[in-house]
Formats: structure tokens, C-alpha cells, sequence
């Protein structure tokens, strides 16, 4: 640790001594804090992230930097979809995909880095329960779906085989996620299998450049963004640990997503073939100004422009077809080969684009009195995992349902999108459209049948309750051997258990091979 003199003498380098103001009224453990928290600040990179943070700010309350000129769709050529492929074609990608997961070289990575503020609890938001029958978290889902991917690939290729989970926290949710896991027995996944590590935190800049103290011993600081993996992966020798596991393909997520496919091997699979060192999942747009970044080429480089940066006449433009031209939405749901993640972290970290977020920051004054902002006061800088598509040397786009595969979690209920209650109700909508493809139907307390709907609006409830363990099935697949011809009594919970009961009472029970 620091002494003190080091302390300032590198505070004053940043030209900012006013750190340590309060530095006589500190007990010895108070002190011990700000010490810390300054020996992880190198004060060259702080007084550029200061000087960085002011000009951005500067830029972002002036400019009007629009892109809309520059755009262009990503080529044809470099788009693969769920909706516009043929079976075979689907089922070609998904065994390279089940095959490459079978040799041990595919990873899952979750940027889990944000607490729930949002949804107003103070928690990660993976421990979040959005009260679905099984009362199974998102942290929950995701363990058992890579359980079951895991299965698959066993059973095609008989080898026992493993998808290494690698979860990025910050400070605020490592410790929380740590023990969540450990009191949950790691939801069945060997634990040296799941890698937690943790992101930087940076420093809230005012207005004025100086670093802003939320106590008199500490700093006010926060995460730099979900793209600030890259840098996570070296400080933590990330990367080695991959190298040293035979990773080679990654599948990088964000959490919130109630129905995202971990570990996809049709997007793996399609990635692989196309020979690409970078890939992102793309769901088409709704309308022309749903609030979701948009995938496309800039001056010829591949990155993601938000919603809010586009004109709402270029987001409205139409193809030969009638169909949006802008309509790849950024779903937080890429693919990197090892190879890229390496060469992102040791060339191109540095020349990530710093987003600014102008806050209300607590602080305390000159006198050390807390004071809680009613406008925005702080400058929060953070990097975008988005950011690098444009050093990919082979990007691909890969366009799925959106009512299959997004539906994040982001806002507390009264909030009119991605609530608990939306996406709740996405997740068992799903399950209720596997079943009835799978043969069942529903009926409800009093027997009576409840009519089938195969299609349902966005924000309309499934006539009957169904949830399907992710150990059961990945992605609606072999439902039939324990629902066909079935009439299920609302709610339903097809869990392990339950599966294994209708395995038995199938006539030909002996012949069914039962994954779970």
C-alpha cells in the first residue's frame, strides 16, 4: 500500500491533491481505504481519464456528430438467419456447432458487471427472480441451459465435454454473485469451471475536471462499461486460462436477457463455417424508432449506432421490399474467436471510443457534508463491448425471432417495456408454444379445455401456464416423448421430475433417451 506521501506526490502529478482534503480527520482505517483506492490510480492514465472525461463532456453537450450520411446496411452476403434458412441448413450449423462444444473449444462469458437499481433492488440482477412457477432465477436458467448443451454435445458425439462459464463482475457485484453461487451449489456446474473476475472501476470527474469523493475517504467510482472485458481480460489472465483450456470460441452475452441461448450452436456453428473472428446476434426491428441500437457499416467498418444517434428519416428508409434498411437491433449477443479477444486486448483497447454519461452524483463539500444533487453534476466514462466490430477482419450478422431469443430485464413493473412481468411472460409464452408443438394440449382447474393460440401479441399473456426446465430442454427439442397426445392441467412445470414420470408412463418408455 501507499503511504501518504506517495499518495499525494501521485495525486498532485494528476492535479488532484484535493483527494486527501479530509486526510486529518480520517481514522486509521479510513485512511487505510483512500490509500487503496489511490494505489490502483496510475496518475498518467488519471489525467488523461480527467482530461478525457471534461472534453468528452464538452463534445457531447455541443456536438452534432451525425452518422446518418456514412451508414449502410450490412452486406447480404455477411447475414445468416432463423427465419430465411432452410432445415438442413439450420441443422448444418448447429452440428458445428454441437461439435465444436463436443472438443471442448467453446466458452460462455457474461457481463454481469450492473446491479438492479433499475428494477429497485440493490442486488446483481442475475439473482433476480422474475416469478415464474419454478421461482428459478436468471443465474439459475443460465447454469441449466449450459448443463444441457453440455448433455447435447455428449450425447452426439460421446464424449463428456465442457463449456467453461466466465462470469465479468464488478466491485459492486462480485462478492454478492460469489456467494450466490457457492450457497447454490453452482446450480450443478463443476465449480472450477465457472471463472468470476472483476472490471475496473474508474472515477466520477466533475464539471471541473476533479475527481468527485462520496466520503471523505472515498472515491466516487464506477464501472467502465461492458467493454471494458478488454482490458478485465488481462488484468485477470483471463486469456491464459482460455489459451490453457483450449478455448477458442466465444459466446459473449449480457445478463438480463431472460431467453438467451447460451453456448448457441446454431449461431456457433453458422459463425464457424462463415470462418468469422467476430459475429453478433441481430433481431429485425418492430418499428422505426424502437429504442435499440442498430448493426451497420460506418465509412465501411462495422459497429452499432444508437437509436437515439440515428434521424428519424433515415431510420424510416425501406429496401426493394418494403422492409426497414436499418433493421439489424444490437442484441447484446456476440461471438469472438479467442484470437480476436487477444488481439483486441493487446492493440486496440486504447483506441475504444469513451461514451459519456452525464449524472447526479453524491458528493461530499468543502466542509464534508454529504449533498445529494437534484441535477447532474458528474461525469461518468464508459466503453461499449460493441465497440470493436470494427477491427473485426471477418464480421457476420446473424438475425433471429425476437419473441425466441430477447427479452432483457432492465425496468421495475409500471414501467411500459422489459419489466419482471414482460419478461415472464416472453419465457412462458415460449414454453407454451414448444408444447403445443410438441402435441399437448391444455385444459384448466375444472378440466375444461382451453383453446390453442399459436400466436400471441407482444404484450398478451399465453392462454394456459407452462414452463419447461432448461434441463429438460435447450431450445424446444424432444418434447414430444413426454407431451405428445397430452393434455396438461394449467399451470404446468415439465421439470426433471416430471419428465422422468411421463417417461414411465409412456408405453414405450424403454425406447426414449431422457436428457436432464
Amino acid at each position: 500500500m501507499l503511504t501518504f506521501e506517495e499518495a499525494k506526490a501521485r495525486l498532485e502529478t494528476a492535479g488532484q491533491s484535493h483527494v486527501l482534503q479530509f486526510w486529518a480527520e480520517l481514522c486509521a482505517e479510513e485512511r487505510d481505504t483512500i490509500l487503496e483506492e489511490i494505489s490502483q490510480l496510475q496518475p498518467e492514465e488519471l489525467l488523461e481519464h480527467c482530461r478525457a472525461a471534461t472534453a468528452a463532456a464538452s463534445r457531447h453537450s455541443s456536438a452534432d456528430d451525425r452518422l446518418d450520411e456514412r451508414m449502410e446496411p450490412v452486406p447480404l452476403e455477411f447475414i445468416g438467419s432463423v427465419r430465411k434458412s432452410d432445415k438442413e441448413t439450420l441443422q448444418m450449423w448447429s452440428d458445428e456447432g454441437l461439435l465444436q462444444i463436443s472438443r471442448g473449444r467453446v466458452a460462455v462469458l457474461l457481463l454481469a458487471g450492473g446491479q438492479g437499481t433499475r428494477l429497485g433492488v440493490s442486488y446483481p440482477k442475475g439473482m433476480y427472480n422474475v416469478g415464474l412457477p419454478s421461482g428459478k432465477t436468471l443465474y439459475q436458467l443460465q447454469a441449466e441451459r449450459i448443463r444441457k448443451v453440455q448433455e447435447l454435445a455428449k450425447v452426439k458425439h460421446g464424449c463428456k465435454c465442457t463449456v467453461p462459464w466466465y462470469i465479468m463482475t464488478s466491485e459492486f457485484t462480485l462478492g454478492p454473485t460469489e456467494n450466490f453461487f457457492k450457497d447454490n451449489e453452482y446450480f450443478g456446474l463443476c465449480p472450477s469451471n465457472v471463472v468470476m473476475f472483476e472490471q475496473r472501476m474508474i472515477p466520477a470527474v466533475g464539471f471541473d475536471g476533479k475527481i468527485i469523493l462520496e466520503k471523505k475517504n472515498k472515491i466516487a467510482m464506477a464501472p467502465d462499461g461492458n467493454g471494458g472485458l478488454y482490458r478485465a481480460l488481462v488484468d485477470n489472465k483471463i486469456l491464459e486460462d482460455m489459451e490453457r483450456r483450449g478455448v477458442e470460441y466465444l459466446h459473449v452475452y449480457c445478463v438480463d436477457n431472460i431467453l438467451v441461448k447460451l453456448a448457441d450452436p446454431v449461431f456457433i456453428g453458422f459463425c464457424v463455417k462463415k470462418g468469422a473472428d467476430c459475429g453478433a446476434k441481430v433481431k429485425i426491428y418492430c418499428y422505426p424508432a424502437e429504442p435499440v441500437g442498430v448493426v451497420c457499416r460506418v465509412d465501411g467498418l462495422y459497429q452499432v449506432i444508437e437509436y437515439s444517434e440515428i434521424q428519424p428519416e433515415t431510420s424510416e428508409l425501406r429496401g426493394p421490399g418494403g422492409e426497414l434498411l436499418f433493421s439489424a437491433g444490437n442484441i447484446c449477443n456476440h461471438f469472438f474467436t479467442r484470437g480476436f479477444l487477444k488481439e483486441v486486448a493487446e492493440k486496440f483497447e486504447c483506441q475504444l471510443k469513451q461514451h459519456v454519461a452525464i449524472k447526479k452524483v453524491p458528493f461530499v463539500d468543502g466542509e464534508g457534508n454529504l449533498v445529494k444533487p437534484t441535477k447532474p453534476n458528474g461525469i461518468k466514462m464508459e466503453k461499449f463491448v460493441f465497440d470493436v466490430f470494427k477491427f473485426s477482419k471477418k464480421f457476420v450478422a446473424f438475425e433471429v425471432l425476437r419473441e425466441e431469443e430477447f427479452s432483457p430485464l432492465k425496468n421495475a413493473d409500471g414501467a411500459p417495456l422489459d419489466t419482471p412481468t414482460t419478461a415472464r411472460r416472453s419465457l412462458l409464452a415460449q414454453h407454451y408454444r414448444w408444447a403445443l408443438a410438441a402435441g399437448a394440449s391444455f385444459q384448466d382447474e375444472q378440466d375444461k379445455p382451453i383453446p390453442s393460440k399459436h400466436s400471441m401479441a407482444q404484450n398478451e399473456d399465453p392462454p394456459a401456464i407452462c414452463e419447461i426446465s432448461p434441463l429438460v430442454s435447450y431450445f424446444g427439442e424432444g418434447l414430444e416423448h413426454f407431451l405428445e397426445q397430452k393434455n396438461l392441467n394449467s399451470p404446468f412445470l415439465l421439470d426433471e421430475n416430471e419428465a422422468k414420470n411421463l417417461v414411465l408412463q409412456s408405453p414405450d418408455f424403454t425406447e426414449i433417451t431422457l436428457i436432464c
